[in-house]
C-alpha cells in the first residue's frame, strides 16, 4: 500500500502511539480505522439530518411512509409460508 507523509499534532501522535502499543497494531492501522469510523459516522449523521428535514415537511413525510408501506408489502412475495428453516439458515424439507 502506498503512503504519504502528513503532519499531525504531537498529542495526536502520542495517542496513536499509545493505541498502537495497547492493541498491537501499527499507528497507520489505528489511524486508518479511526478515519473509516469517522467516515461512517458522518454518513449516518447526514442521513439522520436528511430524515429530520423530511419529517419536518408533513406532506413529504406522509409520502415517505406510504412508499415504505408499499415496499413492505413485497417482503413475502413468492415465499412459501409453510417453509421451515433450521438454525443454519437452511430450508427443512419434509417429504
Amino acid at each position: 500500500m502506498s503512503s504519504v507523509t502528513m503532519r499531525v499534532s504531537e498529542t495526536t501522535r502520542n495517542i496513536l502511539r499509545e493505541l498502537a502499543m495497547k492493541f498491537g497494531e501499527s499507528m497507520q492501522a489505528i489511524l486508518d480505522k479511526a478515519i473509516e469510523d469517522y467516515r461512517r459516522r458522518m454518513i449516518f449523521e447526514e442521513a439522520n439530518k436528511a430524515y429530520a428535514a423530511l419529517q419536518s415537511n408533513p406532506d413529504a413525510w406522509k409520502g415517505e411512509l406510504q412508499e415504505r408501506a408499499e415496499w413492505d408489502s413485497t417482503l413475502m412475495d413468492g415465499l412459501d409460508l409453510s417453509e421451515q428453516w433450521d438454525k443454519d439458515g437452511k430450508v427443512v424439507v419434509h417429504d
